[in-house]
């Protein structure tokens, strides 16, 4: 910035772009400085196309609800195989959800948000489902690991942190991270430890449930945005928690041994269905209850009103999941080799044989990766260094046997 001795020298230029005033024809004076015309113009236009990209990428609620919730499970049914009844309840829930928060904005009587609880066995898409639900309607996403929270105090997030993710996720857009979604795993494992009252706090269970009550209805929270306890002068970031749709996913383990308790036959004697221990056993009728026995306490779960259960994925659904989604593995590898000239082929034996095995893991759809990529191991090495087209068939003895699959030369 130019002092006044500038002007008593008539050496006034340009604070911005440094140019006198004979170049640019005339200077503005300010309390402590000079701008061009050419400068006005430039800030003025640069002002302009920052209001307009921040309205850009402002979240249209008109347009989210224009999808119906067919249109959501039409574009779910492209990445996730099976879970039928998933899908159709999570896309009525999301379309419910953004329609309930345009009606409040229209209206005095207020609807309240309807959280989910996703759960079912682990590897069956319950994170994917979520990511690719909130991906499709263009919201601020986060996911969280609720195994990481303790209660405010102690060693470990807050979960004051779990809204930071969400807020950092939508590039610090307060107004669009509250009309986002979080999605908080493994919530089964903060279970209250035991149903016997103890002196001791249970501060990564029974206490996070607590703290988490209010974040999940309705309230507006200070987020610290350098981590908190460490920082506590800093200046904090507010968001009301009102619009954000949480989602809550976990395995239950254990979870039908409750569900059956409650709901099998009490014939006595030999009449009594026995259903073989480590069988998948059907949870989808669990009920509140079930999960207050679990170890959720009953004001957190009064708080997830809906409750999506997912199924086991049997040996030809894995085969599904490793063919037909529009990221499929299958094709993802495809992709990969074929950077390299090679054309990668299946035989559906080596399929079977694959989702035999990881039906036997009980590991889920996850586990399909860990085992293409070590039968592909060699072949991946080998490929870049041959020249000129190729293919490469994989069979069930590449599978059984652990043998690498044959690359062959195309002339």
């Amino acid at each position: 910035m130019k002092n006044r001795n500038d002007a008593e020298n008539n050496e006034l230029k340009c604070s911005f772009c440094k140019r006198g005033q004979n170049e640019t024809g005339g200077l503005i004076h300010g309390y402590d400085g000079y701008i061009c015309e050419d400068c006005v113009l430039a800030i003025a236009d640069a002002v302009y196309n920052i209001r307009k990209k921040r309205k850009e990428n402002t979240i249209s609620l008109g347009t989210i609800v224009q999808n119906t919730p067919a249109e959501f499970k039409s574009e779910l049914d492209k990445y996730v195989i099976g879970q039928e009844y998933a899908k159709k309840t999570v896309s009525v829930a999301i379309y419910n959800h953004y329609k309930r928060i345009k009606y409040n904005l229209e209206n005095k009587n207020k609807i309240r948000k309807t959280n989910l609880l996703f759960f079912g066995p682990t590897g069956v898409g319950k994170t994917f489902l979520a990511e690719i639900i909130a991906k499709f309607i263009n919201v601020p996403f986060a996911i969280a690991d609720a195994t990481s929270i303790t209660e405010a105090g102690y060693v470990g997030e807050d979960v004051e942190n779990v809204l930071l993710k969400l807020v950092e996720n939508a590039n610090y857009n307060i107004k669009n991270a509250e009309l986002g979604i979080i999605y908080i795993d493994e919530i089964d494992k903060i279970a209250k430890s035991s149903d016997n009252p103890s002196i001791t706090r249970d501060v990564s269970g029974e206490g996070v449930q607590q703290a988490l009550l209010k974040l999940i209805e309705s309230t507006i929270a200070n987020l610290p945005p350098k981590g908190g306890r460490k920082h506590p002068d800093q200046k904090y970031i507010k968001i009301n928690t009102e619009n954000i749709l949480f989602i809550f996913g976990g395995a239950f383990v254990g979870l039908e041994d409750i569900v059956q308790r409650r709901i099998g036959k009490k014939t006595l004697g030999f009449g009594q269905e026995i259903i073989p221990k480590g069988k998948y056993r059907d949870i989808s009728k669990a009920k509140p209850e079930d999960f207050v026995k679990y170890g959720l306490i009953p004001e957190f779960i009064g708080r997830i009103p809906i409750f999506v259960p997912f199924e086991n994925l049997d040996e030809s659904m894995l085969i599904r999941v490793m063919k037909e989604p529009k990221n499929s593995l299958l094709k993802e590898y495809q992709r990969m080799l074929s950077l390299d000239d090679c054309n990668l082929l299946w035989e559906e034996d080596a399929l079977k044989c694959i989702a035999k095995i990881v039906h036997k893991q009980k590991t889920g759809a996850r586990g399909l990766k860990g085992i293409i990529e070590s039968v592909l191991m060699d072949v991946m090495y080998e490929v870049p260094s041959i020249k000129g087209k190729k293919k490469c068939i994989v069979n069930k003895n590449s599978i059984k046997e652990g043998k690498p699959p044959e690359i062959i030369k195309v002339d």
